[in-house]
């Protein structure tokens, strides 16, 4: 590979068109799939490094990365200066199909995060947007800059360690190569040089004038997408391309182009590569997310959306499906989903502000719109669940007052329906919820928006409460088998109930516990007492007793009662609140026993639970009166020595009359 890299560099230094393209397409054809470099000397040094903190027991020097000194690694400086080479050869006049060539090739390298550094120069991120086609707002002063830029290039790679002697120290031109900095007005892509425009190389075609004008656009469209793609890969890869992009207002040009082809209704499947960028620079760039939201970017993306999905509109929030569309295959799907990801980075802080007038107009035109994409058909499987992933994500971070368009569409006979209202779209989010649960894998970032989303529309829409509630606790029939144990909905939530992340197990008991009108009684029926605990603590309500908190939700829900089963009638007073289940009879472990024997063994039992206490193995735990959690003796502060003793004492005594009374039952 090595000999490779150099070759290609020499021809470049040549100037050699047909040289370089030949060796370039055999380059990519054999690292048309290679994501990682050096891998083997990767693991070598971070091995050495571990049995060097393992022998020191310290580290002079924390790595910022785990890459390779360059000193180390001569494939990476090859690399590194095959990109500036390429670079600086992409700014000249060049066939397309070189260019294309010269452009796959800087895709490959830019997917390694240490070769970026003659990427990540000003002068290459302009190169590369005018190439893919965007023309980034400058003001003179930042064009005058960058001519100057593209010398630095050369200073940090040392390509003229590898050029021919045609090159001279200090100099990025080459035969077949211009220098200067990338032209920003204008759209042939040459370089400007200090005496004006450079000619061509002598010999070689001019291909913009060829008379296929066609032929010539369909080469263009795939150089800009390349051109794209690199950039891609540089925003992804690099903090610094992304705050230089952002001091070089790339976002607003790339804006620019994009609201031109959104308004004269340019087909979608051109704008992929620029919706991805615009996508990671709103993403990894706070400030590049509040532009583009000043910017209306909302209502522009969202006309998008429209166009992607040939939208037709009724009668108020209402999309007319069409039911002789084609499905969404995965083509399809992917300016929507890149659409839908920018839409997420604009809008996941509204449901905290208040909006207003104009702002509920869009958001519930916008709701409308997404509601038809939860209701869409594709051709497959997993397009349909990325989808609606990305759909739930957005309803799940706009303001909770204008989701009750998605429940606004008339019913008609194949609806879902609940008292009288379409639930469609309910059970659209229903039977995503259950593909995401039987996943088990990232739960936290691919389950808890429609968590959290099926919660907060319960919480103020009655409808979809109780159609939810039909679906996730139906009434109880059989008893006898733990909740957590249950193959049913309600028996995958209770088990995330316990989950180690604790966002995961917050957003399930929540909205069970909204289900069940946060009814504490209820709550534990349907979940078992040890299940519920964790969230009852959380909100001080282990007592049972609803806080003056809760008294003002409460007022949200109905009064209704709920209706138990013959069955579960039958056998409530068997059921272990802690289980939630009928237990088989034990046998009394105490059984021939005479009291005196009793009561040593109670005594035994609450000195060996003193002794943990004492040397913090345990936290003995009482319920306050605030329905709280505390610790069982020593409650009180101010207290001394002797009455922190004496009430231990109390406390002591109160649990061994308990353990008697208990036993005497």
């Amino acid at each position: 590979m090595t000999l490779d890299m150099e070759r290609i560099i020499e021809s470049i230094g040549q100037g050699d068109q047909d040289a370089v393209q030949l060796l370039l397409d055999r380059y990519n054809v054999q690292h048309a799939e290679c994501f990682f470099f050096n891998t083997e000397a990767q693991e070598r040094k971070k091995q050495q490094r571990l049995e060097e903190f393992k022998k020191n027991k310290i580290r002079e020097c924390a790595p910022d990365s785990d890459m390779d000194s360059d000193e180390e690694n001569p494939d990476l400086l090859l690399r590194q200066d095959l990109a500036a080479a390429l670079l600086c050869f992409i700014g000249g006049q060049l066939q397309p199909a070189v260019l294309q060539a010269c452009l796959h090739t800087l895709r490959i390298l830019s997917r390694d995060r240490r070769a970026l550094g003659p990427m990540i120069t000003d002068s290459a991120l302009l190169t590369l947007a005018h190439l893919g086609g965007i023309d980034p707002l400058q003001t003179c002063s930042e064009q005058e800059e960058e001519k100057t830029e593209v010398h630095s290039i050369k200073r940090q790679t040392q390509i003229q360690r590898r050029a021919s002697g045609d090159w001279e120290e200090g100099s990025c031109s080459a035969p077949g190569m211009v220098s200067g900095s990338a032209s920003t007005n204008g759209s042939d892509h040459q370089w400007r040089g200090d005496e004006g425009y450079v000619a061509l190389t002598p010999g070689k075609k001019d291909v913009r004038d060829d008379d296929s004008e066609d032929e010539n656009e369909e080469e263009g469209e795939v150089c800009r997408k390349e051109a794209m793609k690199v950039l891609c890969n540089i925003i992804y890869n690099s903090p610094q391309a992304q705050e230089r992009a952002s001091a070089l207002r790339l976002l607003q040009g790339l804006w620019r182009s994009l609201k031109q082809a959104i308004w004269i209704r340019e087909p979608p499947s051109g704008q992929f590569y620029k919706l991805r960028l615009l996508f990671l620079l709103t993403a990894l760039r706070p400030e590049l997310r509040l532009q583009l939201q000043q910017e209306r970017g909302m209502s522009v993306l969202a006309k998008a959306l429209e166009q992607c999905l040939a939208v037709r509109w009724g009668e108020g929030y209402h999309v007319i499906p069409d039911s002789t569309a084609p499905l969404i295959s995965k083509e399809m799907s992917q300016d929507i989903i890149e659409i839908l990801k920018t839409l997420f980075n604009i809008a996941h802080k509204s449901h905290r502000q208040e909006p207003d007038e104009e702002e509920v107009a869009l958001y519930r035109h916008l709701v409308a719109v997404l509601r038809h994409c939860l209701l869409l058909s594709c051709d497959r499987e997993d397009t349909l669940e990325e989808l609606q992933g990305h759909t739930v994500n957005i309803l799940s971070a706009l303001p909770l007052a204008c989701l009750d368009v998605l429940l606004a569409v008339s019913v008609d006979q194949a609806s879902h329906k609940c008292e009288g209202v379409n639930m469609d779209c309910v059970h659209a989010l229903l039977l995503f919820m259950d593909k995401r649960l039987n996943r088990g894998q990232k739960l936290k970032e691919k389950l808890t928006p429609v968590l959290n989303l099926l919660t907060k529309s319960s919480r103020v829409h009655r409808e979809t409460r109780h159609y939810l509630r039909q679906k996730i606790l139906p009434p109880l029939r059989d008893v006898g088998v733990r909740p957590e144990q249950d193959s049913t909905l309600r028996g995958q939530l209770v088990r995330l109930m316990t989950h180690v992340d604790t966002d995961v197990k917050d957003c399930a008991a929540e909205l069970l516990f909204v289900l069940c009108k946060e009814n504490v009684s209820r709550f534990v029926k349907y979940t078992g007492y040890g299940n519920a605990a964790g969230l009852l603590a959380a909100r001080g309500l282990l007592n049972g007793r609803r806080n003056s908190g809760d008294g003002q939700l409460s007022s949200h829900y109905s009064s209704d009662s709920d209706s138990d089963t013959e069955e579960y009638r039958e056998a409530k007073a068997k059921i272990n609140l802690v289980t939630g289940r009928v237990e088989a009879e034990q046998p009394d472990p105490m059984e021939g026993m005479t009291e005196e024997e009793k009561e040593e063994e109670a005594r035994r039992l609450i000195s060996m639970i003193d002794r943990l206490s004492r040397d913090q193995i345990i936290q003995p735990m009482g319920v306050t009166a605030e329905g709280r959690l505390a610790p069982l003796w020593g409650q009180m502060r101010g207290h001394t020595e002797d009455e922190e003793e004496e009430d231990k004492e109390d406390d002591l005594n109160s649990l061994s009359e308990g353990w008697k009374e208990k036993q005497v039952e």
